[in-house]
């Protein structure tokens, strides 16, 4: 890796960012690979249940089996494959349905216990027995070792770990809940948004907010919390506060970014644009804070969590008669965002919105030698991944600029795109945030890392392009 650190504290600081963006990346992917099946359960519920747009008591039957089943053991299934491949999945999805019989809640937290707890186990397993197995009886171990500690995994989660599980996810949505009666929950706003930027969005999405979101939707077939870190609105405000106030590149690319962020439901687009001038963060927070204050007073609220975060899939996650409020919510938090974001921008008077940060430690590696009149040796990748923290938006539209420009450009190198957790180990070279720059030379070490603050401003992979050409 190429990164200079400069300053041990500030080495520390984000080495321990990195750890917690890792967990939360985790976290989040057990359930990203999953979301078209929430998404399906979602639509069956405002579809079918007896307050949705078609009630119909045969197909609501549906329901309950996918939330309460289906949904925790995807989970389980994930987390597993995540520690150790398909044979980890398969013992962290039996492990998994340990936790959920005799529940009376949806056992999403559980199955993030048990799912990667059970591809550890198996993984340990087998790397104790490694060529240790009489010849001709691998098959036999491989499957009555997986089925035995699947067994006795799942008998544990039923008898003891579920109990606990409950309790705690018990006591946790009584605290939203009286946080939520309390008009206390637009203050939540001060912690998700400045989380959103330091790339923990999927982890608190994903990973906090939903479990609440499926519990109080099976409760009373809507729920506020799908709406706190999917909102739109704030990123809106922000973006039109550039296009009509700001300087430079910043002004000019950011109708585009309107359009992903939007529409297409990639927030981490407009994450730039408040990270190269922080105090922006408090036009998100504000705005934020206005629409959860609307989405409390009108009792707005998502049969599902909207995925990506775009306006046509809040709208289509509304319950039958609950689109207006939520539309509000959206509205109000975009135009306070956008008069915090107004003033902020048009008193900068230091022009630094003029460019993005997007210069990549490699390129000043190659600038600085250059300097000095010596010569740098570049190596022809093979393999280019754009890393994000899910590995389906940004990332991919990372992607498709540089492969064309590569192809432009006559050289033959493969370019990919995938979450920073799940890079390809044979990965020479890979384009990321910031603030993610850590968390992907701890998974591929050996990799080359060029930090990019938007993955839409194309000058980056010019330069890229123009130093293999040296």
């Amino acid at each position: 890796m190429e990164t200079v650190k400069t300053n041990s504290a500030l080495s520390k600081n984000s080495k321990g960012k990195a750890k917690l963006q890792k967990f939360g990346g985790f976290l989040a992917g057990m359930v990203i690979p999953n979301i078209g099946a929430f998404i399906a359960w979602g639509l069956i519920t405002a579809f079918f249940i007896s307050t949705g747009w078609i009630p119909n008591e045969y197909l609501s039957k549906l329901v309950d089996p996918m939330l309460n089943y289906l949904l925790p053991i995807l989970i389980g299934y994930t987390g597993g494959k995540q520690i150790y491949g398909v044979r980890g999945g398969v013992v962290g999805a039996v492990a998994t349905i340990g936790i959920i019989v005799g529940s009376s809640i949806p056992m999403f937290l559980g199955a993030m216990i048990m799912g990667p707890l059970g591809g550890w186990l198996i993984k340990k397993f087998d790397e104790l027995i490694e060529n240790k197995i009489p010849t001709g009886f691998e098959m036999l171990i491989n499957n009555f070792s997986s089925g035995i500690l699947g067994a006795i995994l799942a008998l544990l989660a039923y008898t003891i770990i579920e109990p606990i599980v409950q309790g705690f996810s018990n006591a946790l949505g009584s605290f939203a809940k009286m946080v939520t009666n309390a008009g206390l929950l637009p203050l939540i706003s001060i912690v998700i948004e400045p989380g959103k930027v330091l790339f923990l969005n999927n982890a608190i999405n994903h990973g906090i907010l939903s479990p609440l979101g499926i519990q109080q939707v099976k409760e009373i077939g809507k729920s506020i919390f799908f709406l706190l870190e999917t909102n739109p609105g704030p990123g809106l405000g922000i973006l039109t506060a550039y296009w009509l106030y700001g300087k430079g590149s910043a002004k000019q690319s950011a109708p585009g970014a309107i359009i992903i962020q939007f529409l297409g439901g990639i927030h981490e687009i407009y994450f730039p644009y408040i990270l190269m001038k922080p105090l922006i963060i408090l036009a998100a927070i504000g705005g934020g804070m206005a629409a959860d204050f609307m989405f409390v007073l009108f009792n707005a609220g998502l049969v599902a969590t909207p995925s990506p975060g775009s306006i046509f899939a809040e709208m289509a996650m509304a319950p039958k008669g609950g689109l207006i409020p939520v539309l509000i919510g959206i509205a109000v938090g975009a135009a306070v965002s956008f008069m915090i974001a107004s003033v902020i921008i048009k008193k900068d008077k230091s022009g630094i919105n003029d460019e993005f940060l997007n210069d990549a430690q490699n390129m000043v590696k190659v600038m600085k030698a250059e300097s000095k009149g010596q010569k740098v040796k570049v190596n022809i990748p093979k393999l280019i991944v754009f890393a994000c923290e899910a590995g389906m938006g940004s990332s991919a539209m990372g992607e498709s600029i540089l492969k064309k420009k590569i192809k432009e450009s006559g050289f033959q190198i493969d370019v990919k795109h995938s979450a920073v957790n799940q890079i390809p180990r044979n990965a020479d070279v890979i384009f990321t945030q910031e603030s993610l720059s850590e968390r992907a030379s701890q998974v591929v070490p050996n990799a080359q890392i060029i930090a990019v603050d938007n993955f839409l401003d194309s000058t980056i992979y010019d330069k890229y392009i123009n130093s293999l050409k040296k």
